[in-house]
């Protein structure tokens, strides 16, 4: 099988070299995977809106030596209320942050990304966040099986412990309280 299918979200990119991009996705049947998207920084190029953070594509692929490489991309939802409001961005980018750094690469979780897809849906409709981004911790860390939930979970320091797990700091989750 070269080339194959798969939903997803973007949760990272980076530029590579001239005009490519390296994308870090959660998809629903592969989990995270790395892809190479060739040309998609030229000015004409159809796959570059289809591949922005938070998109929820589907991505044909093309499996040869090393990483998957994008061929077409088809997106479903941009979460465009999300990228409209700045501190529901900076939120997002958190969920991001923590499903790249305790979801192992190439470990199919169907149920981890329909959390990610219902938490980004809840938030860019619900006005109290704090209460989502929680929610969604908790929901990851019992998910992953880090966490066994108890009558305690209202009150756990879910930043405390996943900066424990990662052993650094939270990156989004800092900048996020300078500015609240």
């Amino acid at each position: 099988m070269r080339s194959y299918k798969t939903e997803g979200i973007v949760i990272r990119r980076r530029n590579f070299g001239e005009a490519d991009r390296l994308l870090t996705v959660f998809s629903k049947k592969h989990g995270k995977i790395q892809i190479k998207a060739v040309g998609v920084r030229k000015i004409n190029s159809r796959r570059s809106p289809h591949i922005e953070l938070l998109n929820h594509s589907l991505f044909n692929l093309y499996k040869g030596a090393g990483m998957p490489i994008l061929t077409e991309v088809e997106n479903f939802e941009n979460f465009s209320e999300i990228k409209e409001n700045l501190t529901k961005v900076g939120f997002a980018y958190h969920i991001c942050e923590l499903i790249d750094g305790l979801c192992a690469e190439n470990q199919e979780n169907e149920e981890i990304f329909h959390l990610l897809q219902r938490t980004l849906s809840r938030l860019s409709l619900e006005t109290d966040i704090a209460v989502v981004i929680h929610e969604f911790e908790i929901d990851l860390l019992t998910k992953l099986g880090f966490y066994k939930p108890s009558s305690l979970s209202l009150n756990f320091d879910t930043s405390l412990f996943i900066e424990q797990i990662l052993e650094r700091k939270l990156k989004a989750r800092q900048i996020l309280f300078a500015f609240t």
